[in-house]
């Protein structure tokens, strides 16, 4: 059956799926609406350190004040959901325990709590969508092999660079294509000294966190979805950082190609992104070997070749994260996991550290990210982008350099990395029984 039947058969049941959102920011009301328009999905329940915002997400549904409860006790919580109402929570870990969820979406694009959340609903074999790509490529290698082991789904959210790009991957890959780049658009080029206060009044106006608005404008983001994409096909960054050049769509598949071809990589299957006119869009860059493929592409318009362009000109965030949620759900599917670990993502100094400072979040001003091929961080013992925040400098790191281990102590309290020191065991152990990590 496909996926809107069944959809429709989950409404016309009074079935439909139940899902629990952690963080009630731009993407994760956005999520809300989208759900509140499906057959077959609600948004049953949502956690948020201020409660005022998914109260006031579920006022500007039309809901009254008398459908929603607010509570931190799981007694209560699950009676609500029994009752056909909403569940509003401070309390992130609640809506892990509560058996009238099917789903998690993780929206809050913190490390620390996307690996608790994480954590907590695969270990009670609940499905968890990540719209948190930042949790995913510090720990996501590690909650995915956990997931497979409990039963349950952990994946990244459709709709985001990385679940898009997946999709064009496996439909050129399906088909016996080469991949030769896969791509986003970046509608901005990198200022590696963007921070909260300079991007605050653009954030203002666009209804963003300002600290959310400096992760994207230092990079940090599309760093950190490349990543993902990288882990989940094996794909690699050319370059420390990747090029990331100014092209517009015309020119994509003479610039993202191997040099050989008159294009930038010194290899093909690489991760890349654009600054030129691309955004919102991501591309895949594919070769055929076939003549008569070749052929065929260019009856069909897609040139002469060898390169061809794959775009889709549109990815829809939230808006697309709910196709996850189903295909979890009612396929045991998953959109985007890691399945080895070729990409890290690097915490690189902002400004010139001092021992003695302790490092904030992501789009901060001490530290934006950089990717790197994993193997080559970890000869550099350089600190994962996750593990970066609440760390304590220990000795003077120069702007610009990437933070090691000899210069930051973490933060060992933090659940996330007591999570990353179970992968990284996890790895080791691999390795060591020969071969690498698959």
């Amino acid at each position: 059956m496909e996926l809107y039947d069944r959809l429709l058969a989950r409404e016309a049941a009074g079935n439909p799926i139940r899902v629990g959102l952690v963080g009630c920011g731009q993407m994760g009301s956005g999520f809300v609406h989208v759900t509140h328009q499906m057959a077959g999905m609600i948004t049953a329940a949502i956690s948020d350190i201020d409660v005022r915002r998914p109260l006031a997400t579920f006022e500007a549904l039309g809901l009254p004040k008398d459908a929603v409860t607010v509570t931190n006790r799981r007694g209560e919580a699950e009676d609500a959901l029994r009752g056909g109402k909403r569940v509003v929570t401070e309390d992130a870990l609640l809506l892990t325990q509560l058996d009238g969820l099917e789903c998690l979406v993780e929206a809050t694009g913190m490390t620390e709590v996307g690996a608790q959340v994480a954590w907590n609903a695969v270990m009670r074999q609940r499905h968890v969508v990540m719209l948190n790509v930042e949790t995913d490529v510090t720990v996501g290698l590690y909650l995915s092999r956990l997931a497979e082991r409990t039963g349950c789904i952990y994946t990244v959210a459709a709709g985001d660079e990385p679940g898009v790009l997946k999709g064009l991957y496996d439909f050129a890959s399906s088909l016996g294509f080469e991949v030769v780049c896969l791509g986003k658009g970046k509608n901005n080029p990198i200022d590696y000294a963007a921070t909260p206060e300079s991007c605050r009044a653009e954030a203002e106006a666009r209804g963003m966190s300002p600290k959310m608005l400096a992760s994207f404008v230092d990079g940090s983001k599309t760093m950190v979805e490349m990543c993902a994409v990288s882990n989940a096909t094996g794909l690699t960054p050319d370059v420390a950082g990747m090029h990331g050049p100014r092209v517009d769509i015309p020119d994509l598949t003479k610039v993202f190609v191997p040099a050989e071809d008159g294009g930038i990589l010194t290899k093909r299957g690489c991760v890349e992104y654009s600054t030129g006119k691309v955004a919102p869009g991501v591309f895949a860059i594919v070769t055929s070997h076939g003549e008569r493929v070749r052929t065929d592409m260019r009856f069909l318009g897609m040139g002469d070749g060898p390169n061809y362009l794959l775009y889709r000109p549109y990815h829809l965030c939230n808006i697309e994260t709910p196709h996850a949620v189903a295909e979890a759900v009612l396929y045991g599917e998953r959109t985007v996991v890691a399945k080895r670990p070729v990409s890290e993502v690097v915490a690189i100094a902002k400004r010139d550290l001092r021992p003695g400072d302790v490092l904030g979040d992501i789009g901060g001003p001490e530290f934006y990210n950089r990717i790197y091929l994993a193997d080559e961080a970890r000869r550099l013992d350089a600190i994962p982008m996750g593990l970066a925040t609440g760390g304590t400098v220990t000795r003077a790191i120069a702007k610009g350099e990437a933070i090691t281990a000899d210069a930051l102590r973490p933060d060992a309290s933090r659940f996330v990395y007591q999570l990353r020191q179970m992968q990284d065991a996890m790895l080791a152990a691999e390795r060591d029984e020969g071969g690498e990590p698959s």
